[in-house]
């Protein structure tokens, strides 16, 4: 037991050290080259253009990258515990078509004219109303169905995607190129309300999951074993699912559809250090967030000075770590 525990204490200093490391490599990198060794000097001289270039445009982005992919890659150990399931991942529900069709609805009628905070408000709006008509439409008499929730919502996935491509076949070139570069993802968001509601929402769905943690545990044995244990789980698989929701569904308003965090990094933390959710959900929140750095750091730099959408990298990075770990331990490919 006290060996676990040590394992517990180097792995997560490992990820944090990581995530050191990456919030350097993000600040230092870019079309304006700045030394990791001149950081601490160039914060404290604000009058330079190397402090404008952090305050204004790489701190807010990595507070963003740490936001939105802890938060997804949260969503996905949440649901992945949940569904007993490794291949559930946040969109998986019918949150990413939900968002993107609530994004194309205010483009193409042009709501989004009114004010920057429309784009966000409606994709975050998109993703919560497919998420309750998921949800709604999964209740039976005897409860919810969690095998009716995940059919259900691939369902409503395509009806939400296919109404989107129905709207982007009768607007404008424009528009569609607007639908287009959200739906691929980008982190660069310089409003501070939008990031601030980003980060607190991720932080503070990582705090309460942590209370949840013996709960997904027992829950990686079924329900009825579960509630053997005296887990309430009809209660606790519906407060789960309602912060999984609305992490991803903030994560997605703010920075649109960034696949493969969700799926791939709860996945790689399970194989490595275990399946104890004690362990899981904070190592999972700090995986992602490291992903989703390197990931935009890349994105910005690789053909520098233009940049690729962020989900571009992760998908690409994403499916091809996630097809050699799945080639080398398909013995290790389950929940329990």
């Amino acid at each position: 037991m006290q060996k676990k525990y040590i394992q517990w204490i180097l792995f997560l200093a490992a990820l944090i050290l990581l995530l050191v490391i990456s919030i350097i490599v993000s600040l230092s990198s870019g079309e304006v080259k700045i030394s990791w060794l001149q950081l601490p000097e160039i914060i404290s001289n604000k009058e330079s253009l190397e402090y404008t270039v952090l305050s204004k445009i790489r701190i807010p982005r990595l507070i963003l990258a740490i936001s939105v992919g802890g938060a997804l890659s949260l969503s996905g150990a949440i649901l992945q515990g949940i569904y007993r399931n490794p291949l559930v991942e946040p969109y998986t529900l019918g949150i990413s078509g939900g968002a993107a069709l609530g994004i194309a609805i205010a483009i193409v009628f042009g709501i989004h004219a009114i004010s920057y905070l429309v784009l966000p408000v409606f994709g975050f709006i998109g993703a919560i109303v497919t998420l309750f008509l998921v949800y709604f439409l999964s209740i039976r008499k005897g409860g919810l169905s969690i095998n009716s929730m995940l059919l259900i919502g691939v369902m409503v996935s395509f009806v939400a995607s296919s109404a989107m491509m129905f709207l982007m076949s009768i607007t404008t070139t424009d528009n569609i190129q607007s639908i287009v570069f959200w739906v691929m993802g980008s982190l660069d968001e310089s409003n501070v309300l939008l990031i601030k509601i980003a980060f607190y929402t991720a932080v503070s769905g990582l705090i309460l999951t942590t209370f949840f943690a013996r709960s997904l545990n027992a829950l990686r044995l079924g329900e009825v074993k579960a509630k053997h244990l005296g887990i309430n789980t009809n209660i606790t698989i519906k407060l789960l699912f309602f912060v999984a929701s609305l992490l991803t569904g903030v994560a997605v308003s703010v920075a649109g559809v960034i696949g493969f965090v969700g799926l791939v990094i709860p996945h790689l933390v399970r194989l490595i250090i275990g399946n104890d959710y004690r362990i899981i959900i904070v190592s999972s929140f700090l995986g992602g967030a490291i992903f989703l750095i390197l990931s935009d750091t890349l994105a910005r730099t690789i053909i520098s000075p233009n940049e690729l959408p962020i989900g571009v990298i992760t998908g690409f990075v994403g499916g091809l770590v996630f097809i050699a770990v799945l080639s080398r331990s398909k013995s290790k490919f389950k929940l329990n």
